[in-house]
């Protein structure tokens, strides 16, 4: 492992656009790539957990997936951004950030830049373009 690498899901429109902001807006020190892209054996994870949730995994192999690989990009990215990502990390506050998490994934597809592709299994959707 040579870095950090966020892994996000090219087939979703939203996705694909929140990680053009990370890698515009915020500077992480990261790779970023869909995960259709990628070895994910090679990063330690699976296509289904890749489909699941947005993933930071570090230099060291450790994954965290959903509002906890959010709150790892928003450390990494410095202030104001790191803020926010400390908060996401300490309970009480990662509870609600991991409900809100799961509420936008599990509606992605009905959200503005969603696609109708983000409703599908993995194993329904096409060749990312």
């Amino acid at each position: 492992m040579t870095g950090n690498t966020i892994v996000y899901d090219g087939d979703c429109g939203m996705c694909t656009t929140a990680a053009a902001f990370i890698e515009r807006r915020m500077r992480v020190d990261a790779r970023i790539t869909a995960w259709q892209r990628t070895d994910l054996a090679a990063l330690g994870t699976t296509p289904e957990r890749a489909a699941y949730e947005l993933l930071w995994v570090d230099r060291r192999g450790r994954t965290y997936g959903g509002a906890q690989a959010v709150a790892k990009i928003l450390l990494a990215a410095g202030p104001p951004w790191s803020l926010l990502g400390l908060v996401m990390r300490v309970p009480p506050f990662r509870w609600p950030a991991h409900w809100v998490y799961r509420l936008v994934a599990a509606n992605r597809h009905r959200l503005p830049g969603g696609t109708p592709a983000c409703s599908l299994p993995a194993d329904r959707r096409g060749p990312v373009g």
